[in-house]
């Protein structure tokens, strides 16, 4: 459209209406006001214009121009461009801050969901409503953490499956620690568990589900005569773990009840894929090392600072050794010789000064995995590392001596027909010769021919 053209809407034709009408003086300018819902000096002023003018006088003043808050379309080709390569799957409040942080492009959320929506790019979603009751956030950091994990196409395809562990405070929803492990397994809580006891201490509560791995499935088969007699369920490793860190563990009943964590794995599906994409990482190695700077950033962009800024963590004492309580114990019984089995491999238990330990036969001991795959010993309440027993202990030969040529190798000696351990048997065929001889002669004159001998 080129400038002073005017397009004729309803609004515009009523104003023409109105105004031809004022102008052949069938209307006052009151009534002419009224009509069109302005003053009686802005129609005037329109009236001067028309007469001078002409219909162009009725046209905006901006029509035909670009305003100058509009989208650059190379920006916008470009917004295309991304939301179907680099940043793709990427929700629109995501590439907004992807594209600023990266790209140095500065666009709303909006305006990348009115560019895509233009494009045929972006899908609507249909959200269902929520009908749960909100629980009210608990009042410090520290008080309640919830722990989970996740299995999920986390590398997009480039590389192994994973399952993402994690532990999300309550009262902050900040992420205390994100562990990958290939799938969901005490290890993996066990990492978590010692990000968040190494940088800010011992929480008060945990709030899991009801995994085996939490709760032993023979707790709820327990017999009221069970119970009157003070039988107890053995405690999982984790639960072990929280006892020995006076942690209270609660169990939730359904995914709804720790609704926190739960939305954390929609964020994280939907956020970190694409961020480990633009890093290129495709091993489980590299994942792990991307997340150590990938907590800061989430909890910056989600956390919400707690009504009570005092924590609610505890301090670790000096007599907690993570490195042995964060393990997984198994537990054997001492062999004669002060040994262990284990994995079908016999054990030494050797204290700090590399003495062997002195034990007796049905001593118990635990056997300790650490998170590095390394193991080790617990026994009476001593900690001890383990070497390899063996019965029949290897002897190193010398090394040949260069210097001493070696001596030529010598014929086997034979001893001579006349030598005394012979005699006998010299003797022997002396004498069977002598008479082979003596009937071959008698043969001869016999007949006057030689006979072959038999």
């Amino acid at each position: 459209m080129n400038k002073g053209d005017v397009v004729l809407t309803e609004k515009v034709r009523k104003r023409v209406f109105v105004m031809d009408q004022l102008i052949a003086t069938q209307i006052t300018n009151a009534q002419a006001a009224e009509l069109l819902g302005l003053s009686v000096r802005q129609i005037k002023r329109i009236k001067k214009e028309m007469l001078s003018n002409g219909i162009q006088a009725l046209g905006h003043g901006n029509a035909g121009r670009r305003p100058k808050h509009a989208l650059d379309p190379t920006i916008a080709a470009r917004i295309i461009e991304l939301a179907q390569t680099d940043l793709k799957d990427a929700n629109c409040t995501h590439m907004s801050e992807l594209m600023a942080r990266s790209c140095h492009i500065s666009v709303s959320p909006r305006t990348v969901q009115r560019v895509l929506r233009r494009a045929g790019i972006l899908r609507s979603t249909k959200r269902a409503p929520r009908r749960t009751r909100m629980r009210e956030r608990k009042p410090q950091l520290g008080i309640l953490l919830q722990c989970d994990a996740s299995p999920y196409d986390w590398l997009e395809g480039r590389g192994p499956a994973m399952s993402l562990h994690g532990v999300i405070d309550d009262a902050t929803g900040a992420v205390l620690g994100l562990y990958f492990r290939p799938q969901e397994d005490i290890m993996g809580y066990l990492r978590v568990f010692h990000q968040v006891l190494e940088t800010y201490g011992i929480p008060l509560c945990l709030y899991s589900d009801r995994h085996t791995m939490f709760f032993s499935p023979k707790k709820d088969k327990l017999t009221i005569e069970d119970e009157l007699r003070g039988k107890q369920v053995n405690l999982t490793q984790i639960g072990r773990v929280l006892d020995e860190l006076q942690i209270t563990h609660i169990a939730a009943h359904s995914p709804q009840a720790k609704g926190r964590i739960e939305r954390l794995w929609q964020t994280l599906q939907g956020r970190l894929p694409i961020e480990m994409r633009l890093e290129k990482i495709n091993t489980i190695e590299a994942a792990n090392e991307f997340l150590g700077k990938y907590i800061p950033m989430y909890n910056a962009r989600f956390a919400v600072p707690p009504a009570n800024e005092a924590p609610a963590f505890r301090p670790l004492t000096p007599d907690m050794d993570l490195d042995v309580i964060l393990t997984i114990r198994n537990h054997r019984q001492v062999l004669g010789g002060s040994v262990i089995s284990y994995s079908g491999v016999k054990f030494h238990l050797v204290d700090a000064h590399g003495h062997i330990a002195g034990l007796k036969r049905g001593d118990p001991v635990y056997v300790l995995t650490h998170m590095d795959g390394s193991i080790s010993a617990l026994c009476r309440g001593q900690h001890y590392r383990l070497t390899k027993f063996s019965s029949t202990p290897a002897i190193e030969e010398p090394a040949p001596d260069a210097a001493i040529a070696p001596e030529p190798a010598k014929a086997p000696w034979k001893p001579l027909d006349s030598h005394p351990w012979k005699r006998a048997s010299y003797e022997r065929q002396r004498r069977i010769q002598q008479a082979r001889e003596a009937a071959k002669s008698q043969n001869t004159q016999d007949t006057g021919f030689p006979l072959a001998a038999p």
